[in-house]
């Protein structure tokens, strides 16, 4: 009996793609940026199907700063590399991967122990071979060193500027920049007189603020008004036609964090370097009033009081939390973007405390997790156990608002009506 014996061929699993992605900075600005990000997109998405290699994707962060700890797509490269999903990462050069030296090699090292190959295309240097640490050393001191050239030619220019009464830049309401000079914008220039004549006129930043974007009038960038931009309007210095130069500055080359000056640099003072828009004495006026105000109310304001309600009643109509305020008719918790803004921006109604302490009589607060304020005077009380109950409050008849002091004045004056009858 003859046997047949037949060869089985298994085919071998194909060998596992290296997934590879790549980092890079792309340029600042929201057209510029989307520009740059498609072209790096589509160079790399090629370079690595091309080397046979799985496209894991592109990484890219604004290029403001070579520092790691605030890019946030960097650091979601970091994390995937450590989950594995990624072998290699391509990037242009050093100085896109990291301007400092110590950050450059911790990451670098980080990334070898896991197994993740850097490669730089500039300096075409492969992290994983046996001369790359030494390469990359040598080669990343060197743009750390031209970084910090650079910076130091753009602080020398900025310095000349500054020495000739130029500013660096400038974004303000009422000017344009333009060829190194602030011009006047007629219209803008309104509203900026506006601010500083209703605050002599004895109106707070609050109150301004709600005229304004009562009025539609909206900020230099196009937002609705805050109470911190008008103080800002009032504090600018630049409205009257002359410079304080150099009252903040960078840190290092590395960090580039924006620090304020207090005298670690000299501050220059240029005078009459464009149009007024607010005299001096006005401005003078202001400043002072700005000193007895902050003065005047700091001394009655208390450090920080909590009361039983305090961040416990939220506004449903915006979800903002109720503060406690004293009025004319007595203390009333009143939503927070209502008090500051007006009906228009929430419609929300104030509750009475006394309300509010009448509705928890018998029920101990701090069981509770919020008070949630609903239209039609209705209040939700949620509870710690997840349970919740619903209560709803009057609103006081004109007599009950009415205080001691209301109620002899109007005694008074139904007198002496009487009397010259």
């Amino acid at each position: 009996m003859t046997r047949k014996i037949e060869q089985v061929r298994f085919a071998a699993d194909a060998p596992k793609k290296k997934r590879v992605a790549a980092y890079c900075r792309v340029s600042s600005g929201k057209d510029a940026m989307l520009h740059s990000l498609s072209a790096q997109v589509s160079y790399y998405s090629d370079y690595i199907q091309k080397h046979g290699w799985e496209y894991a994707g592109v990484y890219a962060d604004e290029a403001l700063t070579g520092t790691n700890d605030n890019r946030e797509n960097f650091q979601r490269l970091l994390a995937e590399c450590r989950k594995g999903t990624i072998q290699m990462v391509i990037t242009k050069s050093i100085s896109r991967f990291a301007r400092n030296t110590v950050t450059l090699l911790e990451t670098v090292r980080e990334l070898k122990a896991l197994g993740v190959d850097v490669y730089f295309e500039e300096q075409n240097i492969h992290t994983m071979s046996a001369d790359g640490e030494l390469m990359l050393t040598i080669l990343a001191s060197y743009a750390q060193e031209e970084s910090l050239s650079v910076s130091e030619n753009m602080k020398w220019r900025i310095r000349r500027n500054f020495e000739e009464g130029k500013p660096w830049s400038g974004l303000i309401l009422g000017y344009r920049f333009q060829n190194g000079q602030f011009v006047v914008v007629p219209e803008e220039a309104e509203i900026v007189k506006r601010i500083f004549r209703e605050y002599l006129d004895g109106l707070g930043a609050t109150a301004i603020m709600k005229g304004l974007n009562e009025d539609g009038i909206l900020t230099r960038l196009g937002k609705p008004w805050r109470i911190e931009g008008v103080l800002k309007i009032l504090r600018n210095y630049n409205y009257t036609g002359n410079l304080i130069l150099q009252k903040t500055y960078r840190e290092n080359h590395l960090t580039k964090r924006k620090m304020k000056n207090n005298g670690e640099k000299p501050q220059y003072h240029a005078v009459g370097t464009h149009e007024a828009i607010i005299d001096l004495a006005t401005f003078e006026a202001v400043q002072e009033e700005l000193a007895r105000r902050s003065e005047h109310y700091s001394g009655k304001k208390p450090s920080t009081v909590t009361y039983p309600f305090t961040r416990l009643i939220v506004c449903a109509n915006c979800g903002k939390h109720y503060k406690r305020k004293t009025t004319a008719t007595g203390i009333v918790w009143i939503c927070s973007t209502y008090n500051t803004h007006g009906k228009k921006a929430c419609s929300s109604k104030a509750i009475p405390e006394s309300v509010l302490y009448e509705l928890t009589a018998d029920t101990p607060i701090g069981d509770l997790t919020a008070i949630r304020a609903e239209k039609d005077n209705t209040l939700v009380f949620c509870f710690k156990n997840g349970e919740q109950t619903v209560k709803r409050w009057r609103d006081r008849s004109r007599a009950e608002s009415w205080t001691d002091a209301m109620k002899e004045t109007a005694r008074q004056y139904a007198l002496a009506q009487h009397s010259k009858k």
